[in-house]
This record gives structure tokens, C-alpha cells and sequence, in this order.
């Protein structure tokens, strides 16, 4: 992916974490229900954040390896979700990924990637990290997505010590950019700026399953991972490790 310091560095990671929860939180149920089959093992999660997702999985029990490529994420990672096995920097597609009872992953992170074959090779690795009947869950922007939530647009989200401007385009059928202004007060009374654009590659998540096949992995897409609503656009990929290996 992009240099990991230019995506949530300490001021927007802090914002995402106070008042951007809710997509954590609402996948969280369903996550858990699918990890069932895999209580006791390792469960890896990609994109962790700050943590919220992950602690919801170390409260349930699991053993939890939670990543990310943000290393002010991570700091908010070790301080939210203690329990954890172990929060460490994980840059894919390139860094590889521990073999694991269940991989997930909430947030769409791997549309941050830089490319679709960068996100292929990020999702065949994973598929390979998967030990026999091993759960794979994660969330992905479809090329549906620009469309669904009528992009372009600003959104503003104010509060006492924290506001959030966001401007989204879309300057591609396959690309999604938000373009993020964010104001932290300091401790003296004084506000501090920041500027961050993340750029995310869309894909057609209907070609997912046939390449999670191919190496071994069971999958299909759908709309959520329980009851929860996801945004529209935003897609499941949910799926079992085959006993036997890859088939290519």
C-alpha cells in the first residue's frame, strides 16, 4: 500500500476512534457468530484499527493477532484492546500473514490497497494463511459503492474538541477518494490542522469467490455479516478453508 504514515496518522486515527465506532460495533455480533466453528483458535485480523473490533473478539474468548499498517492505529490498538495475543505493523500485500484458524476484517482496508492485483494478491494470501476449515470474513467496496452513496459529496462532523470535514469523489469508475480536514484542540485551548487523502481501489467482488477457490477457500459475497445493515455498496466476503489444500 501507500506509505503506511500517510493513512490515519495520530489526529485522524483519535477522531476515527471516538466517533467512527459504529461499523465496528454493529459487525461485531455477526463476526462472532461465524467464529463460533473456530472457538480456541487463532483468529488474525487485518485493518484492526484502534482496536474496537478486536476487543469485542478478545472479550469472546479468542486468541487474536489484530494488524494494521497505521502506526498510530496500532498505538490505539495496545491501549484499547489489551488481551490481545499480539497487535503488530502489517503492510500487505507483501507482509506475510500468520497461519490462522480464521482471518477477518471489517473497514474495507483492503480497498486501500494500491491496485487490484494488489488487492488479488493480498486476498490469495490470506486464503493460503487459512488452516483446514479455517473462517474467512471480511468486508470489501464494491464498484457499486460511488454510486450507492452518492458521491460526490461533504460531509462535516463537529464536536467540542474534534472536527471532521470530508469531501468524496470518485475521479474513476474503479477509484473512491475522500479528502479529510481535521481540527484537534490542543491542551492550551488552541487548535492544530491536519490534511490526509485516502484513495481507495473498487472492485468487482463477484470475481472474489473464483479466485478464493482457486486456492483453497470456499466463499461467498453477500450484504452482511449477521443482521447488521452495512452501508450499500459495501460487501461480505464470507467463507470456509477447504480440508484439503488449494486446487491452484
Amino acid at each position: 500500500m501507500a506509505n503506511p504514515e500517510s493513512y490515519y496518522r495520530a489526529d485522524l486515527a483519535r477522531i476515527h476512534h471516538l466517533g467512527f465506532g459504529f461499523h465496528a460495533e454493529a459487525c461485531a455480533p455477526g463476526i462472532l457468530a461465524l467464529l463460533e466453528p473456530v472457538r480456541g483458535g487463532l483468529v488474525v485480523e487485518l485493518g484492526c484499527g484502534s482496536g474496537l473490533l478486536t476487543r469485542h473478539l478478545v472479550d469472546a474468548g479468542h486468541a487474536v493477532i489484530a494488524t494494521d499498517a497505521s502506526p498510530s492505529m496500532l498505538d490505539l490498538a495496545r491501549e484499547h484492546a489489551v488481551g490481545a495475543q499480539e497487535i503488530r505493523q502489517l503492510v500487505l500485500p507483501d507482509d506475510p500473514i500468520p497461519e490462522a484458524d480464521a482471518i477477518v476484517s471489517v473497514g474495507h482496508s483492503l480497498n486501500y490497497l494500491p491496485t487490484a492485483d494488489a488487492i488479488d494478491r493480498a486476498l490469495i494470501s490470506a486464503a493460503r494463511s487459512l488452516r483446514p476449515r479455517g473462517v474467512f470474513a471480511i468486508d470489501l467496496c464494491d464498484l457499486t459503492y460511488v454510486e450507492a452513496q452518492h458521491v460526490p459529496d461533504v460531509k462535516t462532523w463537529i464536536e467540542d474538541d474534534w472536527s471532521l470535514i470530508t469531501r468524496r469523489s470518485a475521479p474513476t469508475q474503479d477509484t473512491f477518494v475522500r479528502e479529510m480536514t481535521m481540527f484537534t484542540r490542543n491542551d492550551d485551548g488552541t487548535w492544530r490542522r491536519d490534511d490526509e487523502r485516502h484513495d481507495n481501489v473498487l472492485i468487482d467482488t463477484s470475481h472474489v469467490p473464483p479466485l478464493l477457490a482457486e486456492h483453497g477457500v470456499d466463499a461467498t459475497v453477500g450484504s452482511a455479516f449477521g443482521s447488521e445493515k452495512l452501508p450499500d455498496g459495501l460487501h461480505t466476503i464470507i467463507g470456509t478453508r477447504r480440508r484439503e489444500g488449494p486446487s491452484g
